[in-house]
């Protein structure tokens, strides 16, 4: 059966593509929670239209993603005070929850702690890179000073 989604679909497709499925799946799944809608002439005219509409929110949002992502990059280096010992390594460690503050705290901009990329956590003192995905294509590289904190 084709069908028209209506909503972004895991492994199907985004809206106004047309994808075709099996009624089973159409019938009880897509139709019933709104997901899709069953492919005629006039719906291919609509699908379109979602198209275009989704096209123009996503750009849209890129844009706005963008314009966060230099307000980033042009905080400057996030210094992060953190404990440790006399040859630089720190008693804990430096996790993403701690540079999602650091960048809330420094550029006003409220990131979530999975975006924010740690290969693994940071446990020495130094100049870091931390990359922060924002949006598909947009993942500025933020440069983290761990410093030694003052007792």
């Amino acid at each position: 059966m084709k069908v028209i989604l209506q909503k972004p679909v895991e492994a199907l497709g985004q809206p106004g593509d047309v994808a075709e499925v099996a009624d089973g799946y159409a019938r009880n799944y897509l139709i019933p929670k709104g997901l899709a809608i069953a492919a005629s002439k006039g719906a291919l005219r609509q699908a379109e239209q979602l198209r275009r509409a989704h096209e123009a929110r996503l750009a849209q949002r890129r844009a706005e993603v963008e314009a966060i992502a230099s307000k980033l990059t042009a905080a400057g280096p996030l210094r992060i005070a953190a404990r440790a010992g006399e040859e630089g390594r720190l008693f804990g460690s430096v996790t993403s929850t701690e540079v999602a503050a650091a960048v809330a705290a420094a550029a006003g901009v409220d990131v979530d702690r999975r975006d924010v990329h740690l290969p693994e956590p940071i446990r020495s003192l130094g100049t870091h890179e931390v990359r922060v995905r924002l949006f598909p294509g947009v993942e500025p590289v933020l440069t983290v000073e761990v410093v030694a904190q003052e007792a």
